[in-house]
């Protein structure tokens, strides 16, 4: 196998950065796992992973959830570290 060139090493730069800028973007990405499980991209570092139960549990619960937010407001960190 031929050792790529200068320009071609610089075209797979390229590639590799659009694709790691926009995965840097807001943007959520859902994605079925090897396991079965939706997978949610984009909210941090790691995917959210759980089962179709467990995402129609958490669904359910949506308006409770925001509820618990909302009375714990001040206790919670926000990802730049302020509370």
């Amino acid at each position: 196998m031929a050792e790529p060139s200068p320009e071609e090493l610089k075209a797979r730069i390229a590639e590799l950065e659009q694709k790691l800028s926009s995965r840097r973007s807001k943007n959520l990405e859902f994605r079925v796992s090897e396991k079965g499980g939706v997978s949610v991209y984009g909210l941090g570092r790691f995917p959210v992973t759980l089962y179709y139960e467990q995402w129609m549990r958490l669904l359910g619960a949506i308006d409770e959830l925001r509820s618990f937010i909302e009375q714990n407001k001040s206790k919670l960190k926000t990802k730049d570290g302020d509370s």
